[in-house]
């Protein structure tokens, strides 16, 4: 059922006049309600507007973008990047691009929606998914296999390792991949999956992902080649749609710091729930990663009736499995942690 609030939900929420601890939702490094990073944004909003509704394409350019983009682009170790408003947008901007005769499309098992565009099989397994993809590759169609992923599914069989995908002929597809849930929170400094992506050596390689679960900014961005970056920037999809609010986009530039210390906050947060849980095995999770995924409705239930809730609703639509989560922040206190695995631990 679902829970009405007035206000962002930080570390606790309010329900029927009673507060919650919560560990849920996707805003990681707790920026959200952070004074010092609040302080820098309306800096920013008072520079460049609540919003910028001219198109990237206009005879007026904001300085902001190009720089944004650059200086992403040397986080994560890519040669460009491009900024959208969103990263559904982002996905759907790149799953739009290679909806074209050139190319065959496949989904890798749990791949978002915001990557889906093409009329194409969606996988339960590497296994299946390596048998067509080969299939394809040695028929007589002259198409470029798309392979298109999430970095971190939850499921712990992508990011880090990328056992599974590293059993596919990765020198002859190009490889989408969503890094949301990466970008920002794992890697050296937040750099994400796009490194290790990289080192498997794809036919080419496009990372997307949205700015707002690692950055705390309403943004999308695309990693890619110069050329091919290039040839987004040229499109009528980007042209035509409003870009993301430059006030944004300046108050991530200039929080490199907070980024930092936040991430250190939530590692040693991560590394607490872990060493006093007594039975992480019955959680699906990464290593470096917030999110500690499980199915147990009655845990649900328990966990609330002592002021604690989590993620807990059908994703991403009614039909769709229930999602249960655990997700911790940086503005997590120790104590609401050792609350927290006090209860899980009664039930172990």
């Amino acid at each position: 059922m679902a829970i009405f609030i007035d206000s962002f939900p930080g570390r606790t929420i309010r329900k029927d006049g009673k507060e919650y601890l919560y560990f849920g939702g996707t805003g990681y490094l707790g920026l959200q309600l952070d004074n010092e990073f609040q302080n820098i944004f309306i800096k920013n909003l008072r520079k460049y507007g609540t919003n910028y509704g001219a198109s990237r394409k206009s005879n007026i350019q904001l300085n902001i973008f190009e720089e944004t983009e650059k200086y992403l682009a040397n986080i994560v170790g890519s040669e460009a990047s491009i900024t959208l408003s969103s990263g559904y947008l982002a996905g759907q901007f790149i799953a739009k691009s290679l909806n074209s005769v050139d190319y065959q499309i496949f989904y890798a098992p749990n791949t978002h929606s915001a990557l889906y565009h093409a009329e194409a099989k969606s996988y339960d397994t590497f296994s299946e998914l390596n048998f067509d993809l080969r299939k394809q590759l040695a028929s007589d169609e002259n198409k470029v296999p798309v392979v298109l992923l999430d970095t971190v599914d939850f499921s712990g069989k992508n990011y880090p390792e990328f056992e599974e995908l590293q059993s596919l002929p990765l020198h002859e597809i190009i490889l989408v991949a969503d890094d949301s849930h990466g970008i920002g929170i794992v890697g050296e400094q937040g750099n994400g999956a796009y490194t290790k992506l990289k080192n498997l050596h794809p036919k080419e390689l496009i990372v997307c992902g949205s700015l707002g679960k690692g950055f705390g900014i309403q943004a999308g961005v695309v990693f890619g080649s110069q050329q091919r970056i290039a040839a987004l920037k040229e499109t009528a999809f980007f042209g035509g749609a409003s870009p993301a609010a430059p006030a944004g986009l300046a108050t991530l530039m200039d929080s490199e710091e907070i980024y930092e210390q936040k991430r250190l906050i939530l590692n040693d947060n991560i590394k607490l729930f872990i060493h006093n849980l007594q039975s992480i095995e019955k959680f699906d999770y990464i290593i470096g990663h917030p999110a500690f995924s499980f199915s147990n409705e009655p845990l649900v239930d328990y966990l609330e009736k002592n002021k604690i809730i989590i993620t807990n609703f059908k994703y991403p639509n009614t039909a769709s499995s229930l999602m249960s989560r655990i997700v911790l922040s940086a503005s997590h206190k120790k104590e609401d942690i050792q609350y927290l695995t006090q209860y899980l631990n009664t039930l172990s």
